[in-house]
């Protein structure tokens, strides 16, 4: 059985507690992020299948809205519902506390699918599958149906000094990622002052993705759409 990529190097992470912010006045809607992400992690960008999207909104009403991008992936929560219902053991929780799917020990069953409150899982098909050949070409990565979502592209650097893909190509510098144990870490800083807040803090499942709002955007963090 060939080996899950994303399992490979779990022995080489520095961090134990990785954790991402997102700026969202920074944000642009270029959606350069999620062509980036397509390609490291060589995952669909068709369908509605995403690792991570950019989402479009309105907030406020005439004169006084605003629009707003909002960018959105998995929020690696320490308290994780999608591990809890997988019954494969499929969904682990690796070093540096980073959620990601054994595509090998996953049954396609969407327990994971329907438990997460932040709708960031899907299922990779066959057909997305043979679709991706046409892109990636024969060599792929993912190449049997499981469900799929952001691992913050865990294991694509062995040496673990990577940054995900998103982060090194968002022209706006609204992605920040870093070590949540190192107090002098931009993310450190952010969610230790205070600024950068959780999406639905009502829901309890930690999450280790901080928002930054201004005052206009932030009721998005409390109103919650969790899709």
């Amino acid at each position: 059985m060939t080996e899950n990529p994303y399992l490979a190097f779990g022995n080489n992470r520095s961090c134990k507690n990785w954790g991402f912010v997102v700026r969202v006045d920074q944000c642009l809607g270029c959606m350069a992020c999620m062509a980036a992400c397509a390609v490291e992690n060589q995952t669909p960008f068709w369908e509605e299948l995403w690792r991570t999207h950019v989402e479009d909104l309105e907030v406020g009403e005439f004169p006084n809205s605003q629009r707003m991008f909002i960018p959105r992936l998995c929020m690696q929560c320490e308290n994780p519902p999608c591990y809890y219902v997988c019954p494969t053991g499929a969904t682990q929780i690796v070093d540096g506390g980073i959620v990601v799917v054994d595509e090998y020990k996953c049954m396609g069953c969407l327990y994971c699918v329907e438990a997460c409150p932040y709708g960031a899982r899907y299922f990779y098909t066959y057909d997305d599958i043979q679709k991706a050949k046409e892109y990636y070409g024969d060599n792929l990565i993912h190449v049997v149906p499981h469900v799929d979502k952001c691992t913050f592209c865990y294991g694509t650097a062995p040496d673990g000094t990577y940054t995900p893909a998103c982060v090194r190509t968002c022209v706006g510098g609204a992605r920040v990622f870093g070590c949540l144990d190192d107090p002098n870490s931009e993310v450190s800083v952010l969610v230790n002052t205070g600024q950068a807040v959780v999406l639905n803090p009502q829901l309890n499942v930690q999450p280790k993705v901080f928002y930054v709002f201004n005052k206009q955007s932030g009721r998005y963090a409390q109103g919650g759409d969790n899709s």
